[in-house]
């Protein structure tokens, strides 16, 4: 049975705003976490896990329950994946310690790494090509920007009428609750797999061993390190600034952020046009120079140059995802949007971190932006290879592009 057109569009529709929904509480942790510590009374590192422990449950779920998409559907996995969201989400409303919060923010990283597998194989469903795939993957990913910017500003509104942050979640849970309704209604493209193929853990292990799956994860790796320097220790690495930009300062993460999902936008356009592999060799020596400028001309530089490293960043990471899934036909797509996200979310786990000690041992920010900019190094040279070598090519012809 073909979906028809108004089916597509709506599914489209639906994968925008769930990607937009979680950006808005992933990405506002930032804000979330200063009140988190001031109110709990905690250190650093424990107001952290207000990040790293949905960022872990995240890469569990993705790699423990990719073949879920595959194996009971893409309508079951994002429905199973959004209630779980949206029920952890809305309890933070009746909650009112720490270990709780830690809980829900663990059981909703789990349901967020369920729906997005679902959504991210639903996105090959309704692909004709893999240059359609790559297109509504930046556009997907735009969206996800808009949640970013979002996210921050209702917690900024809720505090200035005297709410706690805590209603973020819940203000998620009612547009949960709303994308719960259309994903039950809406008809999706069937998808059929070999019925000689098991569809379970084993099969997405294996997957890893692939060498596309592992390429495009381990790049994709590099670029999250990168990319998560920005939103979780620029601020601080910004705060010994005292020139003539303070505002810039200030507003350097909103910057980056709206940079960072217009440049998705602009995208589509972009990569009509031009090859993909160039375009990202080129944005990623872009990131480069930004982080390798800040070093050399200290914050006075790095206030200008770290906030507009989102425009260059803008395509790197919803261009490599689609490009890694589009390798593989369809069948394999929720397995591999499974290895893929694992990656994802360690990264941005263990990237934090790994800058946080370097920074401890050698006493500044300064040294844990040295390190992410090492990551955006190897990033600029894997994309070099892949542009002048192109490994994937092949597979990607095969599928159409």
């Amino acid at each position: 049975m073909t979906v028809k057109p108004t089916n597509e569009r709506l599914l489209r529709v639906l994968t925008c705003m769930m990607f937009l929904m979680f950006a808005m509480t992933s990405d506002a942790v930032g804000s979330v976490i200063p009140k988190v510590i001031a109110e709990f009374h905690l250190s650093l590192k424990a107001g952290g896990t207000f990040h790293y422990v949905p960022m872990t449950a995240i890469a569990l779920g993705a790699i423990l329950l990719g073949f879920l998409a595959d194996g009971i559907g893409r309508k079951r996995t994002i429905i199973v994946g959004l209630l779980l969201y949206g029920l952890s989400s809305l309890l933070f409303a009746f909650g009112s310690s720490f270990g709780f919060f830690v809980v829900l923010l663990a059981l909703a990283g789990l349901g967020i790494s369920i729906f997005k597998i679902g959504a991210l194989a639903l996105v090959g469903d309704i692909s004709h090509s893999p240059r359609q795939h790559t297109s509504t993957m930046n556009l997907i990913e735009g969206f996800f920007g808009v949640g970013s910017i979002a996210g921050p500003a209702i917690v900024a509104a809720l505090l200035t009428q005297g709410l706690s942050w805590k209603w973020l979640y819940v203000v998620a849970a009612v547009i949960c609750a709303a994308l719960t309704l259309v994903a039950l209604a809406v008809r999706y493209p069937p998808v059929t797999h070999p019925p000689d193929e098991p569809v379970n853990l084993a099969r997405t292990l294996r997957m890893m061993r692939d060498p596309c799956a592992l390429g495009f994860s381990t790049l994709i790796m590099l670029y999250v390190a990168v990319e998560v320097a920005i939103y979780v220790w620029m601020p601080t690495y910004l705060q010994g600034y005292h020139g003539s930009y303070t505002w810039l300062a200030t507003w350097s993460l909103t910057i980056f952020f709206v940079l960072r999902a217009g440049g998705r936008f602009l995208g589509i356009w972009l990569l009509q046009h031009f090859h993909w592999g160039a375009v990202l060799a080129l944005l990623s020596f872009a990131v480069l120079a930004c982080f390798a400028g800040s070093l050399a001309g200290g914050v006075g530089t790095g206030v200008l140059l770290l906030p507009c490293s989102g425009l260059f960043m803008s395509m790197l990471y919803p261009t490599l995802n689609s490009k890694g899934i589009s390798c593989f036909p369809r069948f394999h797509h929720g397995a591999v949007a499974g290895v893929i996200l694992f990656f994802t979310a360690a990264a941005a786990a263990a990237g934090p971190l790994a800058m946080a000690a370097v920074s401890d041992a050698y006493g500044g920010a300064q040294y844990g932006f040295a390190l992410a900019t090492a990551f955006a190094a190897l990033l600029c040279a894997g994309l070099v290879y892949n542009w002048l070598r192109a490994p994937a090519e092949r597979r990607l012809a095969s599928a159409g592009a």
